[in-house]
């Protein structure tokens, strides 16, 4: 059951206020290294419910007069053609999109730098398609020893070699399309030219997780080690902020190992450190904004319980390891968990056993289970959502909401038109078809209109679904898992 355990509105407030605060701090100039996911951040909205998507960037553009975005994105990603996930398009093509997404939100994209750079022929033919749309292109070299040699890396030979990233407004934010396209890397060597030039400016991070101040065992920090299994990141207690403050706060572990080689950059640059601690350098409060722990503390564990199957599935598809897996066992553990507490998971797998076919069964916010069965005319997504906006809408489970007269029409187009071996509707198929039905049937527009409460639903299948049907439940704000296996024993699969 979804109960809401974060305040949005006090969260946009106080984080664009704190930002502001840090400007001041450095003098009026704050070179910010944005991390984590700047526009659609599910994971977020999924463990601190109430959380919105899009609110980072929504705190952003109470900023925007006084921000500036600069995106950083790695030379040997370009040559690689590295991929984004979640979005399946390459880091380049996700530039273009992130550049478009910030000046829909009014926000100002000043410049793209290339980190890493190499003069070969993929990278040198992006920085002129870049140049020839209007952008500032910049580039940043490889420095042997990075990053322990300090002398050498802060120097003429190091960050001096880089180019110079003019910029205009008091607030730098540093963001990317992915890990590992040197954010912080070009936010210090930045402060090195401007404090060669004079010009006094500092150095900040947003990471909203783990949250710095819940406990190290919270299961909001342990959904986000859950999140990062294949990344290997461990959270950690900060151990320069306990010897410095006698205060208990949680980092991970990459900033804390990476923490005394920034210090002694900022020496070398300023000729003394603004911060005793990784933590000191953070600017998050989401965790200031949590008004109901415990529904946080339950939504998180539901998270980790998906994460689980996630891996799992991505096992099968052989794009992760089976060590990832073993880390969000350990944990489940830690937290507690079982793959059994997830209500819908039983559930699935009951209806499936008894109808000897592929199920799906759903959550509804108000604790209801609902479950759908594969037929002839419908896959067991389908059929779920049906039932779910039946039961939503009042509706006698026995009405029929699309009949076959309804129906058979789109599979003979699918099959015998459109080359498709299966004839059952897809979900998308299944609601084109209901909403077409509900200018006519006065039951199926109230079923439509029961659309909007899925959101935050939770659900489960016991087969890997289509990537149509994983889609359409995204779309719906459904919180969707699959156990991991295929419908069919085919090699193949989309």
């Amino acid at each position: 059951m979804y109960r809401v355990g974060f305040d949005n509105n006090k969260y946009l407030e106080m984080q664009s206020e704190h930002i502001k605060e840090r400007i001041a701090q450095f003098g009026g100039k704050l070179y910010l290294e944005f991390g984590g996911k700047l526009f659609d951040d599910f994971h977020a909205s999924r463990v601190l419910p109430g959380f919105e998507p899009d609110s980072k960037i929504r705190m952003l553009k109470q900023l925007k007069e006084d921000a500036e975005i600069v995106i950083a994105i790695n030379a040997n990603d370009i040559i690689k053609k590295k991929v984004r996930g979640d979005l399946s398009i390459t880091y380049d093509v996700d530039v273009l999109r992130l550049i478009d997404a910030f000046r829909g939100y009014g926000l100002y994209v000043g410049s793209v730098v290339l980190t890493q750079f190499t003069e070969h022929d993929n990278v040198l033919s992006y920085q002129k398609k870049l140049e020839e749309l209007g952008l500032k292109v910049y580039r940043a070299y490889k420095i042997e020893g990075y990053p322990s040699n300090i002398s050498k890396i802060v120097s003429d030979e190091g960050y001096g070699k880089n180019d110079y990233i003019e910029t205009s407004r008091s607030l730098i934010v540093v963001t990317a399309p992915g890990p590992g396209s040197g954010k912080m890397a070009t936010c210090l060597s930045q402060l090195y030219h401007e404090h060669k030039r004079g010009v006094r400016a500092g150095y900040a991070k947003f990471e909203t997780f783990p949250i710095w101040n819940l406990p190290l065992k919270h299961p909001v920090n342990l959904a986000y080690e859950a999140a990062t299994a294949d990344l290997k990141d461990v959270n950690m207690i900060d151990p320069f902020h306990l010897e410095a403050y006698g205060v208990t706060t949680v980092n991970y572990n990459r900033d804390v190992e990476i923490f005394p080689v920034l210090n002694a950059m900022f020496e070398r640059i300023f000729g003394k450190s603004p911060y005793k601690s990784p933590t000191d350098m953070g600017v998050n409060m989401a965790g200031n904004c949590i008004i109901d722990d415990e529904a946080t503390r339950i939504a998180s564990r539901e998270e980790i319980i998906r994460r689980y199957y996630s891996t799992l599935c991505e096992c099968r598809k052989n794009r992760a390891d089976e060590e990832a897996v073993l880390k969000i066992e350990l944990l489940m553990e830690q937290a507690g968990i079982r793959k059994e507490d997830r209500k819908v998971v039983p559930a699935a797998l009951q209806k499936a056993e008894e109808t000897g076919a592929p199920a799906v069964a759903i959550e509804l916010n108000d604790g209801t289970i609902i479950t759908g069965k594969t037929s002839p005319l419908l896959g067991a997504s389908s059929a779920a959502i049906l039932n779910a906006l039946k039961y939503m809408a009042g509706i006698d489970d026995n009405m029929r909401l699309l009949s076959p007269e309804i129906l058979e029409p789109i599979q003979d187009l699918k099959v015998n038109h459109l080359g498709n071996r299966n004839p059952r509707l897809h979900t998308d198929e299944t609601l084109l078809a209901l909403s077409i039905v509900a200018s006519r049937l006065p039951i199926a527009e109230e079923a439509m209109k029961q659309l909007e409460n899925l959101k935050h639903c939770e659900v489960h299948s016991s087969v890997i679904l289509s990537g149509v049907d994983e889609g359409v439940f995204r779309k719906l704000g459904m919180h969707l898992t699959c156990e991991p296996v295929y419908e069919t024993k085919k090699l193949y699969h989309k």
